[in-house]
Parts: C-alpha cells; structure tokens; sequence
C-alpha cells in the first residue's frame, strides 16, 4: 500500500504544475492507495484557499471536490487517525531541524502507522523526512 499526501491529491484535481505528472502516476498506478482520513479536511482548505487566492473560481472547486470524492470512494482507502497518531505526528514537530509543519507530520506518522510501501508526495520536506524514518518517498 502505498500512502499517498494531500498535495498530491490537490494536483491530481486541479490544474498545478505537477498535475500531467501526477495524473501519468495515478493512471500507471496499481497499488493500493490510501490517506488519512483527515485529507479530507486539508483538501477542502486547499481549495477554499485557492478559491481566495484566485487560482480557483468556485465552479472549479465544486468540479475538482466531485473529482476528489470519486477517488476517495473508488481508489483511495482513507485511514482513521488515532490519538497516538496525533502524538506520533507532534514528536515529530518537536524536532526543529526537521522542517515538518503540522500537517505533514501527521502524514508521516500515519504513513508509518500504517506501514506503508511508501509514501507519495509533491512536499520536498516530507519526502525528506519519510526518508529519515525509513518509509519510501515515491518519486512523481
């Protein structure tokens, strides 16, 4: 299984400079996928985000959410997160000089909980950081 960011989802649903790399990956791809079930929520603030930054109108976030909920209900397995996960995710934040926001660090340690395969992402810090903790990042 493989475990697959929140970044690459966002790329996956709208028009990002890593999109024609990641739709090649998604239509190649025959592992099992999955995410945290709170990818949920950041995919939502990704595209209210984009909707107030002007990247996105609000027709091409209702278009990209129908496109994101497809794939939750048809290829990506979301994954509960528990409270030792969250507690996983914030020792990691404690380590400054890894560079690991919030919700990065919960990715990782659901990825490491979930012992995943590998983990997909378009975040250099988090690939940098899966690294060190011995879970595969997944070059797109």
């Amino acid at each position: 299984m493989l475990y697959v960011d929140t970044s690459v989802l966002v790329a996956l649903c709208t028009n990002e400079a890593k999109t024609a790399d990641v739709s090649k990956w998604y239509s190649n791809c025959t592992d099992e996928l999955a995410s945290a079930a709170w990818c949920v929520t950041e995919f939502a603030s990704a595209m209210g985000l984009k909707q107030r930054t002007g990247q996105l109108t609000e027709s091409q976030a209702k278009t990209a959410w129908l496109q994101f909920e497809r794939i939750c209900a048809n290829d990506l397995e979301l994954l509960p997160v528990d409270a030792m996960t969250f507690h996983k995710a914030a020792m990691l934040t404690m380590d400054a000089s890894t560079g690991l926001r919030a919700g990065d660090a919960l990715h990782l340690a659901c990825a490491m909980e979930a012992k995943a395969n590998g983990l997909v992402t378009l975040d250099v810090v988090l690939a940098k950081n899966a690294k060190r903790v011995k879970v595969k990042p997944v070059a797109i």
